[in-house]
């Protein structure tokens, strides 16, 4: 390129090098050209001519190769003004820059133009290129396959590679704008200089080596990516799977074998592949002999042999020999077995041949042009034949072609992938399509088992930012970073996630709660006071208690004549043994399944048996008091204290708490309830107590006996005797008093089924407080010590 400073008036722009695949692009429209010519059914009397000229694939050659065209001079001569062309139509031109310029060139004179391989979307705005044709698909389309190829194989973490021409620069927006609404994030943005410049090519190539996404979408001609490929094998960079635009991905010069190890498995969209019959044998028969005054020709042979067909045209090289055929291994120039570029310059000629032939069908009067008039065969202007071109429809080899409002034709790519050959090239395989036709979502069919991969593995690459969230986990994306990058937090408990990638973690219902892998909501495990390892040992103790209770009954009924148990008042010892006895029982009311009755019994009968108790305790202690203290004689205070009146005495003190239990029963009820809240986890099947109220009374009152108890027994403890009860019974009440003092902070602290543990606990040790405290020491008399069971002993009287 020459340098462009504005300092000096720039010398003319000279082409280097050959591009064999050019030429057979050339050679392609020549020969539809011929075909078209010798058909009988497709401008049958008409001949058509063309002249080519080279754009050496710049915009400037491009633009003065368009002057000389339009002026109908040779690109030697200067490019002014001076006749009128015969123009029609132009096929071209390959790149998107030469495209623009060309339009804009011809868009005055109104010239048609279809191009073969310029696919920016640019190009589709019909107010700036009116003129614009193209049997390419629009880039839109390509952006979206490659935006859909990215999602079907879960590559959410891509790099960007871009060339700075229009065509790279249309493709990218179009695709980060088709990628808007996926998972899959840009991890980098990277464009190659318009003059290319080694060291910034360097700084791109380190990015890409660093990064952590090991898919690059590559959007680059193939004149762009070939310093780009030779400087990346340089640095001998592996590992990356290459997503190919078609503008590269079937270009013949990266079929050799040195590029394998670092291109081999990309994957691309190719144009779509046809077949023309007799494009090989037509490329073999060109020739500087048969084509003496061709000097493209003769650049195609200094390219391929790399000696001069004439001493004049190239005296530093070789005379060729004349001997020289076209072979394989010129596969950029002779790669005819599917044309895909050439196919669309075929598409392009028989385009122009297909409109021409309607224009010329035309009848006078059903013309489309003012007052229905036709064109005039001998006077065709290019408008009339730009009509034409924008309405015709035809089949070619079983394909249909026609142009849109915008120019642009029917999108359709086949799905390429660089294969390693047989001889260690690279082939290019097809392995899918992508029909722009087909409804939303079902475009694109890839058959992944024919692919691949980078490192020539056929399992699908990997290229994430973060690694998938698992089911059990969400994602939590990271502060200041794409949406692409998160990490894995795991479920809290009763919340689940059954997906992978899962945004959120969701509730699970009331009754159930989350696995332990946080994967499925399981039913909340039913927790209660059961027949278990607990339940089972506090069902023994009081099946024990109740024994032992009912053994020192007996006891005491089979010596009930005996002088302790008379002098201690049988009665009412009796009646405490079967209210213990009915303590220890009701502990087992606490275990097992809450019910309606069991719930309502259980403290009822509780505390009704517990104010029993201590009500005939408080008996005792009552007449223990006054037997002492009636030291007068004639004191008559015994009389009030006799069975009738402790039987009242007991009977007014129980009444007292039946009636609490009666108004509670009637009120508020105890009833069986799933809670929920004490343990998420859990549903705990207790019994409520209805009426916080009623059951602190019910405690309050079996305190308040218990005080009372307490106090009158600490009073006697002092009196005379061997056997003095109120001793007991005072170390008894501190014994009671301590156990449900205790009771108090460990039932409200303790969860699910171990409050009524620690209630049924609580019973149980009172209630053995109880029995040992006062019957221990009578028993061990009766059954141990019998000479002590004397009425003289138990008073204090016996003989010293």
């Amino acid at each position: 390129m020459p340098d462009l400073n504005c300092t000096y008036r720039p010398p003319l722009v000279k082409c280097n090098g050959f591009d064999s695949r050019a030429f057979r692009w050339a050679q392609t429209m020549r020969l539809a050209v011929e075909e078209i010519n010798q058909s009988t059914e497709l401008l049958h009397n008409y001949t058509l001519g063309y002249k080519i000229f080279d754009s050496c694939s710049y915009p400037l050659t491009g633009q003065r190769a368009a002057l000389a065209m339009l002026n109908g001079l040779s690109e030697d001569n200067s490019p002014t003004c001076s006749s009128a062309s015969p123009l029609l139509a132009v096929i071209g031109e390959s790149g998107t820059p030469q495209s623009i310029v060309l339009s804009r060139i011809l868009q005055p004179f109104r010239i048609p133009m279809i191009s073969y391989f310029s696919s920016c979307t640019c190009l589709s705005e019909r107010r700036n290129y009116p003129n614009f044709f193209r049997v390419i698909p629009n880039d839109d389309y390509q952006v979206k396959a490659i935006a859909q190829l990215l999602v079907h194989f879960n590559w959410t973490w891509v790099g960007l590679v871009r060339g700075d021409r229009e065509y790279g620069r249309y493709a990218m927006e179009g695709l980060l704008r088709e990628l808007e609404g996926t998972k899959v994030c840009v991890a980098y943005q990277e464009i190659i200089p318009l003059l290319y410049n080694r060291r910034r090519v360097l700084e791109i190539m380190q990015v890409m080596r660093s990064s952590s996404a090991k898919v690059v979408v590559v959007f680059l001609d193939e004149g762009e990516m070939t310093p780009f490929l030779r400087d990346y094998m340089t640095q001998n960079i592996t590992g990356i799977q290459w997503v190919a635009s078609e503008a590269w991905v079937t270009a013949s010069v990266f079929s050799g074998s040195e590029y394998y190890p670092y291109m081999g498995g990309t994957v691309g969209f190719g144009i779509r592949k046809g077949h023309i019959s007799r494009l090989s044998e037509y490329l073999q028969t060109v020739n500087p002999w048969m084509y003496p005054s061709s000097l493209l020709v003769k650049e195609l042979w200094e390219s391929l042999y790399g000696c001069s067909a004439s001493q004049s045209f190239s005296p530093h090289l070789p005379l060729c020999s004349g001997q020289e055929s076209l072979l394989k291994q010129h596969s950029a120039y002779m790669n005819t077995s599917s044309p895909r570029v050439a196919y669309n310059v075929y598409k392009a000629v028989y385009a122009i041949a297909h409109s021409l032939h309607n224009l010329l069908l035309c009848q006078p009067g059903n013309g489309p042009f003012q007052n229905n008039s036709c064109a005039q065969s001998n006077n065709i202007h290019p408008w009339q034949l730009q009509y034409y071109l924008q309405e015709v429809t035809f089949n070619i080899a079983g394909e249909k072609v026609n142009f849109d409002q915008k120019g642009d034709s029917i999108p359709y790519y086949d799905v390429i992938n660089w294969q390693r050959g047989t001889g260690g090239n690279t082939e290019f395989v097809n392995v899918g399509l992508f029909d722009g036709t087909k409804p939303a979502g079902k475009e694109l069919v890839i058959h992944v088992d024919r692919i691949i991969w980078a490192g020539h593995q056929s399992e699908v690459p990997v290229s994430v930012c973060s690694a998938s969230c698992l089911p059990g986990s969400r994602m939590a994306v990271r502060h200041g970073e794409p949406v692409c990058c998160f990490d894995c937090v795991p479920c809290d408990s009763g919340k689940i996630s059954n997906q992978t990638n899962s945004i959120e973690c969701t509730f699970c219902p009331e009754d159930f709660w989350s696995n332990k892998d946080r994967t499925a909501c399981i039913p909340k495990m039913v927790e209660f006071l059961a027949y278990d390892s607990l339940g089972t040992a506090l069902t023994v103790i009081s099946v024990v208690g109740a024994c032992l209770t009912t053994a020192v009954f007996a006891v005491f009924f089979y010596h009930r004549s005996t002088a302790i148990v008379r002098v201690n008042n049988s009665e009412l010892s009796f009646l405490i043994l079967l209210a213990l006895t009915l303590c220890f029982l009701c502990s087992l009311l606490f275990i097992g399944e809450p019910t309606s009755w069991s719930c309502m019994l259980r403290h009822t009968t509780f505390s009704i048996t517990f104010s029993l108790c201590i009500s005939c305790i408080l008996g005792k202690t009552l007449v223990v008091l006054a037997a002492f203290t009636a030291t007068r004689p004639g004191d008559n205070i015994m009389k009030w204290l006799g069975p009738k009146q402790q039987r009242l005495i007991i009977f007014s003190c129980t009444l007292v708490q039946v009636v609490i239990c009666a108004a509670w029963l009637l009120d508020a009820p105890p009833f069986p309830s799933r809670n929920t809240q004490y343990e998420r986890s859990k549903i705990i099947l207790e019994c409520s107590v209805g009426s916080s109220l009623a059951f602190w009374c019910v405690l309050g009152y079996i305190g308040l006996q218990t005080c009372l108890c307490f106090v009158l027994a600490f009073l006697a403890r002092k009196l005379p005797g061997n056997f003095n009860e109120a001793k007991f019974i005072t170390f008894t009440m501190l014994i009671f008093c301590a156990v449900w003092l205790a009771f108090i902070p460990a039932y409200i602290s303790s969860p699910g089924k171990y409050a009524d543990a620690v209630e049924s606990f609580a019973i149980l040790a009172s209630s053995f407080g109880l029995l040992f405290c006062l019957f221990a020491p009578k028993c061990y008399i009766i059954l141990l010590k019998p000479e002590k069971n004397t009425k003289q002993y138990l008073m204090g009287k016996e003989n010293k």
